[in-house]
């Protein structure tokens, strides 16, 4: 069974144990992230970093394979694609990230490098940076099994200590072990 989260669901470990639960086997993360061009210098290497390791990470806990599929390439900015440009048609794509989070507007690099990884976490293949490719890899079902059962994440997992994962602060969440008060009120 494949479960399939889009794109800033990659960043959160809940939607990878829930679809996990679910009877999911491999999760699929097609996703479209990258660098502005001037960050790359100095941000690139840990931010590709953290990138595969949240990614191999969901492999680990949830004991299935995930397949981190991301696009390759330079996207430059242009009008918002509901503007009309000025030959009267529609306008030509949008760079979301121009501006923002210290971009000047030269657009996004997408740095590719999709992978599989196994249950593990092991890379077992990986597209370059630089260019498409088609990854072609054999997903073993058995190591599924043969991962889940020496390391059990999934059945040895603490939820009735997960009372507040609801919540989206947990000073604002019951507790386990009874309610607590809102600290605004105090």
């Amino acid at each position: 069974r494949i479960g399939t989260l889009v794109c800033w669901d990659q960043w959160y470990p809940e939607g990878a144990r829930l679809t996990a639960l679910q009877g999911a086997t491999l999760l699929c993360y097609p996703t479209a992230i990258g660098w502005h061009p001037q960050e790359k210098a100095t941000h690139g290497a840990e931010q590709l970093d953290a990138w595969r390791t949240i990614q191999r990470s969901h492999a680990i806990a949830n004991g299935c394979y995930v397949a981190a599929v991301n696009r390759v390439g330079h996207e430059r900015p242009g009008p918002h694609p509901l503007s009309p440009s000025p030959q009267g048609g529609e306008g030509e794509r949008q760079d979301r990230h121009a501006g923002q989070g210290g971009g000047s507007g030269d657009g996004i690099e997408f740095w590719g490098s999709s992978f599989l990884a196994d249950p593990f976490g092991a890379v077992v293949a990986e597209a370059p940076q630089d260019r498409e490719a088609i990854l072609i890899a054999e997903v073993d079902l058995a190591r599924i099994e043969e991962v889940r059962r020496g390391w059990p994440f999934l059945r040895d997992r603490r939820i009735d200590a997960y009372a507040g994962i609801g919540a989206r602060f947990l000073d604002l969440a019951p507790s386990a072990i009874g309610h607590q008060q809102d600290p605004r009120k105090r």
